[in-house]
């Protein structure tokens, strides 16, 4: 088995004897001087624009913890006008009640209870169309400075 072994070892030694040897000269060979100023250029060709494509991606890193934050801001906003709302609908209901209770006849009650349907209606009606118009503004604002953001990021790395 050791001389099948030698003999295949034998085979590819004497297969790569050429590579080998150009190998074993290689050191002696000299870098033609456009070679490596060719090599050197590449190199600092490179350095270049993974410097420019790192500070891209600080832009876009930037950019989305602006988004990020102005999010965060704007839930904040939000949660606050859905708790000054739900204060407004207690209110709105409790002075109803009042209202009620101080009706006379049960016609007047009726008469009362549909000014404070109506009221309510104009109301949601009012809240609606103010939460879609801010909602509309948000997203028309984020895309607008989403896609410069990723404009100027992607214009500074191309």
């Amino acid at each position: 088995m050791t001389t099948e072994t030698n003999t295949v070892f034998d085979s590819v030694k004497e297969a790569f004897a050429p590579m080998t040897d150009a190998l074993k000269n290689m050191p002696t060979m000299d870098v033609p001087e456009q070679a490596r100023e060719f090599v050197k250029k590449t190199a600092s060709t490179a350095k270049e624009r993974a410097a420019e494509a790192l500070a891209g991606s600080e832009k876009v890193t930037s950019a989305i913890e602006t988004a990020v934050f102005d999010g965060v801001t704007e839930a904040g906003k939000i949660s606050r006008n859905i708790q000054q709302a739900l204060y407004q609908d207690t209110e709105a209901f409790f002075d109803g009640i009042d209202k009620l209770a101080s009706a006379k006849s049960f016609s007047e009650a009726v008469q009362i209870q549909g000014e404070l349907a109506r009221a309510r209606g104009e109301a949601l009606v009012a809240r609606a169309k103010s939460t879609s118009e801010y909602v509309s503004k948000l997203v028309t604002e984020g895309a607008k400075v989403a896609q410069e953001n990723m404009a100027k990021a992607y214009n500074k790395t191309a």
